[in-house]
C-alpha cells in the first residue's frame, strides 16, 4: 500500500553522529582516481549541488563531466555495522537511475529481475524498505513488482495533504506549455533527453521554468528534465525523515542518483547512522558524488551492494 499521513514538514533535527566526520575522512577513492579527486579538490572547488539545482533559473551543470568514481567502505565500517542489526535498519532507494537503468522514455524502464530479487531479499531482513521516487506511488510499485516494499512518490508530495488542492493549477499551466508533459498530477515533467537540439530544448525550458515561478510553482532541473511542482514544503528528504520517525529508526541508507536525492542524502547524513550512496551518470549533480559515502557508477554495480546487504 502507498503509505499516507496527515502532514509531513522539514525540520532540522538536532541529533547528529559525532563520528561522522571522522568516517568521512576515512573513505577512500579508488587508486585510479585518488590522484586526479585530490588534484580536482585543491584546483577546483565545486558550488554546492542543491543551490545549483534548487532554481531552476540557474543551468545544469555544463563544465567538464565528472567520471564517475568509486568510494569503498569497508565491511567493518558503515555497511558492515548497518548489516549487522537489519532490524534497526531502513533502506530506502530511487527507481530510476538506481534499480533501473535511464531510459529515453520513461515508459520503457524496468527493473532487471536479479535487481528484484536482491530488493525483494532486504524486505525479508531489514525494518524497512522503501522506493521514494519522482513516480506516482503507484506507477513505482508497478515497475518495482513488490507489494512489500513502501512506496513514496512525486518527490514526497503524495504525503502532503494540502498539495493535492493544486492539481488544477499544475493542470493549467501544463495546458500553457508548448511541449510534451508527463503529467502526475501533482508534478508536471518535461523531458527533453533525445531532442533533436537538446541545448535548444534546455534553453527552451528554462524559459518554462520562469513561468511556472511567476505562476507560483517551484521548477527545477533534474537529469535531462524539467521538473515544476506546487509551493508545498515537500521532498525525499521529508519522505524519509516521516518514514523514519514514523518506524522509529536512526540507521538507514539511501541511494539516488540526481538533485532530488541531495535532500534525502542530508537527512540520512545526520543520522548516528546513515549511508548515503550515489548512482553517479555524467548528468548527475556533482553534490551525488561529493556527499555519498559511497558512489557507484550505475545501477548494475548498485546491484552489488545491494547483494552487500
Amino acid at each position: 500500500m502507498n503509505l499516507a499521513v496527515d502532514r509531513v514538514r522539514d525540520r532540522p533535527r538536532e541529533r547528529r553522529d559525532p563520528d561522522r566526520g571522522e568516517r568521512r575522512r576515512r573513505r577512500v577513492v579508488g587508486p585510479e582516481r585518488a590522484q586526479e579527486q585530490e588534484q580536482r579538490d585543491d584546483d577546483d572547488p565545486a558550488p554546492d549541488a542543491e543551490e545549483r539545482t534548487q532554481e531552476a533559473g540557474d543551468e545544469t551543470d555544463q563544465g567538464e563531466p565528472h567520471a564517475a568514481y568509486r568510494r569503498f567502505v569497508s565491511d567493518g565500517d558503515l555497511l558492515g555495522r548497518l548489516r549487522a542489526e537489519p532490524e534497526r535498519a531502513a533502506i530506502f532507494l530511487d527507481v530510476d537511475g538506481v534499480l533501473a537503468p535511464i531510459v529515453a522514455r520513461p515508459e520503457d524502464s524496468r527493473v532487471p529481475d536479479e535487481t528484484r530479487d536482491e530488493v525483494r531479499r532486504l524486505a525479508s531482513k531489514y525494518a524497512l524498505v522503501a522506493c521514494v521516487s519522482g513516480r506516482t506511488g503507484d506507477d513505482a510499485r508497478r515497475l518495482v513488482g513488490l507489494d512489500e516494499l513502501v512506496y513514496v512518490g512525486e518527490h514526497g508530495l503524495e504525503l502532503v495533504p494540502e498539495a493535492q488542492s493544486w492539481r488544477g493549477a499544475m493542470r493549467a499551466f501544463a495546458d500553457t506549455v508548448e511541449w510534451p508533459v508527463e503529467d502526475k498530477g501533482l508534478t508536471l515533467t518535461f523531458h527533453y533527453r533525445g531532442d533533436d537540439d537538446e541545448e535548444a530544448a534546455e534553453a527552451f525550458l528554462l524559459e518554462v521554468a520562469e513561468r511556472a515561478r511567476d505562476a507560483g510553482l517551484r521548477p527545477r532541473f533534474g537529469r535531462k528534465v524539467l521538473e515544476v511542482r506546487p509551493p508545498v514544503d515537500a521532498s525525499k528528504g521529508t519522505a524519509v525523515r516521516y518514514l523514519l520517525e514514523h518506524r522509529r529508526l536512526e540507521r538507514a541508507l539511501y541511494a539516488g542518483d540526481d538533485a532530488t536525492d541531495l535532500d534525502a542524502f542530508h537527512v540520512v547524513g545526520e543520522l548516528p547512522l546513515g549511508v548515503r550512496v550515489g548512482v553517479a551518470a555524467d548528468e548527475s549533480p556533482r553534490g551525488i558524488t561529493e556527499e555519498a559515502d559511497l558512489v557507484v557508477g550505475s545501477p548494475s554495480e548498485f546491484l552489488d551492494v545491494l547483494r552487500g546487504l
